[in-house]
């Protein structure tokens, strides 16, 4: 039952995620991207004007064969040098956050990109989060996806406002990769951040949270079937820049914390779990 549910939020997620105002399929009046494009900031794009650090580019790869005709925006989490000494709003509405996180709730601005956390080993997290992102870009290109690499090296110019606003008026569904930093000494597993009932009614989270979230949900039954360990209390409700600027469906995926195997092979079956939760999301499965 559970899995039909999932399937059924999918499909009229996907229904939703392909319509403008004036009923027109967003597919029909997308730009065809050119393999290696670089794409930045359009100033005329909703919510442009919001962000602060935007003189980066994200790099569009296009898949050879088994066309799909779906663009993934791959967003490695982190890696913005500067990007912890600016900030932008929180909202579009310019309200407070609701929930805590690497900004605390009730402020109004929120650090433009954070640094991000350590793994036990001493790795820096934005450097596994390029690494996997590089990984499950290779797999969605198989399997037939164009991918839209937010964070395509070490570093990119591009806050979390210009990263959303971008995979937004390009991207057909937007995946932020991270590992959770927290205190515990054990690998809590993987989960996504949901939308909190307080930003339910603000846009345009209001006329896309349901998205969001059936996104997630089929990402985490993604990596289930790979024989991920999945965190008890997932998901969690967390009030993300993300998300709070998302006009197609969008989430942030943890996958472990700094306690967790980042191994190449432990990345592989990560990336097949989430390119499995991308097909059912779309129907390709």
């Amino acid at each position: 039952m559970k899995n039909r549910m999932i399937s059924f939020i999918c499909a009229a997620a996907l229904a939703a995620a392909c319509m403008i105002p004036g009923g027109t399929a967003f597919a029909d009046t997308r730009k065809l991207w050119e393999n290696g494009a670089q794409i930045g900031l359009d100033a005329g794009w909703q919510y442009a004007d919001y962000s602060a650090i935007h003189t980066g580019a994200a790099v569009m790869y296009t898949a050879r064969a088994n066309r799909k005709d779906k663009i993934i925006a791959v967003n490695a989490g982190h890696g913005t040098s500067g990007g912890e000494s600016v900030k932008t709003w929180c909202h579009p509405d310019k309200t407070p956050k609701v929930t805590g996180g690497s900004t605390a709730a009730g402020k109004t601005k929120a650090t433009a990109v954070s640094s991000g956390m350590s793994f036990r080993d001493g790795t820096p997290e934005r450097v596994v989060t390029l690494q996997m992102a590089r990984i499950f870009r290779d797999q969605l290109l198989e399997a037939g996806y164009d991918v839209l690499m937010i964070r395509d090296g070490d570093d990119v110019q591009l806050d979390n406002i210009a990263r959303t606003v971008i995979s937004n008026n390009v991207a057909d569904c937007h995946i932020a990769l991270h590992w959770d930093g927290d205190s515990l000494n054990k690998d809590k597993g993987v989960y996504y951040m949901s939308v909190p009932d307080g930003l339910k009614k603000m846009e345009p989270v209001a006329s896309h949270w349901q998205q969001h979230e059936a996104l997630g949900d089929a990402l985490i039954a993604g990596l289930q079937g790979q024989g991920m360990k999945v965190w008890g209390t997932n998901p969690l409700d967390a009030d993300l820049t993300q998300t709070s600027y998302s006009t197609i469906p969008s989430v942030d995926i943890e996958l472990g914390n700094q306690c967790s195997d980042h191994s190449d092979a432990v990345l592989q079956k990560e990336a097949a779990g989430l390119v499995a939760g991308v097909n059912a999301f779309f129907g390709f499965s």
